[in-house]
C-alpha cells in the first residue's frame, strides 16, 4: 500500500475497490466530498445480502468507544469479513476518541473499522499513532482555489465533454472549492448536453442557471477594457441578487485579478511562458485580459487600485464607518477607473 503520506483519494479508492484493505482507517480533512465516497467504497467491500449482518454504522456521538471496540471483536457471520463505520468522530473530544487507540493497537483481521471526522482534522494523538501504525490515515483536503480550474477541465473531459475557455472560466467562479458542487455541475451539464459536447457559457446559464453575462469573469473583463457603463451594469444586477453574488466573492476576484496585473508589470521576461508561470495560469489564452490591462492600467495605477480595493473591504466589514458593500464596490470601481497612479506620501 501506498504510505499514508502519499496516498491520494485514487489511489486508496483502487486498493479498497481491489479488496486491499488495511484494518484501521483514519478519513479526516476539511473537504467532505472525498470522505463520503470512500465511506461508500467500503460500505460496497460487504454485498447487499450481508449487510444485515456484517456492516455495522455508528454515530460517534451516540455510541461509546467501548461499544465500538466490542463491535469490531465480533466475528463475521458466513463471510471473510465485516465492517465498522465510525461517523461523526469530528463531534467528541480527543480524550474520548483516544479511548479506541487499545483496539487500533490491536485490531481483529476480519473487521475493518472506518473512523470518519468529516470535514475537520483528526484528533487524539493516541489514536492517530496507533492507526499510522497498523491502518491508513487519509487527509481530504480543501480544493486551492488556483486548481479548481484543472480539476474542472479532467472532470469535463471524462465525461466527454469540451469547454471554451471563457466557459472553463465562468465554471471556476461559479462553482469555487466546493468538490460535491463542482461534480453536482459538471454532471449536470454531462446529462443535458450529452457526450461529445462543447460547454459554452449559453449552456452554462440555460443548465446552470450562472449568468453568463452578468458575473465576476464578466466584470473583470469590462475593469481591464475600461469598460464602466458595462462594470457599473454588472454592478447593479449583483446588488438586485446579492444572494448569487456576494461581494466578497467579488471583491477577491478583482483583487486577484490586480494583484496578478501588477507580477505582469514587474515580471523582467514578459514572454508568454515566462508570464505564464509566473502569474500562475493555466494557460497563454488567460493573458489576453492581462495585456489589455496593462495598457490601461500602469504599475503606479495598480499599486493605488490595490489600496482601494483595501479600503473597501475594510468599509464593507465596518472597520471605520460601515456602509452597504454593494455601495463600497460601485466607489471601487469608481476609483479603480479614475486612477491618477499618484501615490500617498
Amino acid at each position: 500500500m501506498a504510505t499514508p503520506a502519499t496516498l491520494t483519494y485514487e489511489q486508496l479508492h483502487r486498493q479498497i475497490l481491489s479488496g486491499k484493505t488495511a484494518p484501521v482507517y483514519l478519513l479526516h480533512g476539511e473537504e467532505g466530498y472525498f470522505t463520503d465516497l470512500l465511506i461508500n467504497d467500503f460500505i460496497g467491500l460487504i454485498s447487499p445480502d450481508d449487510r444485515d449482518f456484517n456492516l455495522y454504522t455508528l454515530y460517534a456521538p451516540e455510541t461509546s468507544m467501548i461499544a465500538v471496540d466490542e463491535t469490531c471483536r465480533r466475528f463475521p457471520m458466513m463471510a471473510d469479513r465485516m465492517v465498522v463505520i465510525l461517523k461523526e468522530a469530528q463531534a467528541i473530544s480527543a480524550t474520548e476518541l483516544n479511548k479506541l487507540h487499545t483496539y487500533c493497537e490491536n485490531p481483529s483481521p476480519s473487521t475493518v473499522l472506518v473512523i470518519s471526522c468529516r470535514g475537520e482534522q483528526a484528533k487524539g494523538k493516541d489514536l492517530i499513532a496507533a492507526v499510522r501504525k497498523n491502518g491508513v490515515i487519509f487527509e481530504s483536503k480543501k480544493l486551492k482555489e488556483s486548481a479548481v480550474a484543472g480539476v474542472l477541465q479532467t472532470l469535463i473531459k471524462e465525461k466527454g465533454l469540451g469547454v471554451e475557455p471563457k466557459s472553463l472560466a465562468m465554471l471556476t467562479e461559479y462553482v469555487g472549492t466546493d468538490m460535491s458542487r463542482l461534480h453536482n455541475e459538471v454532471d449536470k451539464l454531462a446529462v443535458a448536453l450529452g457526450r461529445g459536447a462543447t460547454i459554452t457559457p449559453e449552456s452554462i446559464e440555460r443548465n446552470i442557471g450562472f449568468s453568463k453575462d452578468f458575473n465576476n469573469f464578466e466584470l473583470i473583463n469590462a475593469l481591464a477594457a475600461h469598460n464602466g457603463a458595462k462594470a457599473y451594469r454588472i454592478i447593479e444586477f449583483f446588488r438586485a441578487n446579492p444572494k448569487s453574488n456576494p461581494f466578497v466573492m467579488t471583491i477577491s476576484a478583482i483583487f486577484n485579478f490586480f494583484s496578478d496585473l501588477m507580477i505582469f508589470h514587474f515580471s523582467r521576461d514578459k514572454s508568454p511562458a515566462a508570464l505564464v508561470a509566473a502569474m500562475g495560469l493555466r494557460s497563454e489564452w488567460q493573458l489576453k485580459n492581462y495585456t489589455g490591462a496593462a495598457r490601461n492600467y500602469n504599475a503606479y495605477k495598480v499599486i493605488e487600485i490595490i489600496g482601494a480595493i483595501r479600503e473597501a473591504d475594510t468599509r464593507s466589514k465596518g472597520i471605520g464607518s460601515r456602509v452597504d458593500p454593494y455601495d463600497a464596490l460601485h466607489d471601487l470601481v469608481f476609483r479603480i477607473l479614475n486612477a491618477q497612479g499618484i501615490l500617498p506620501v
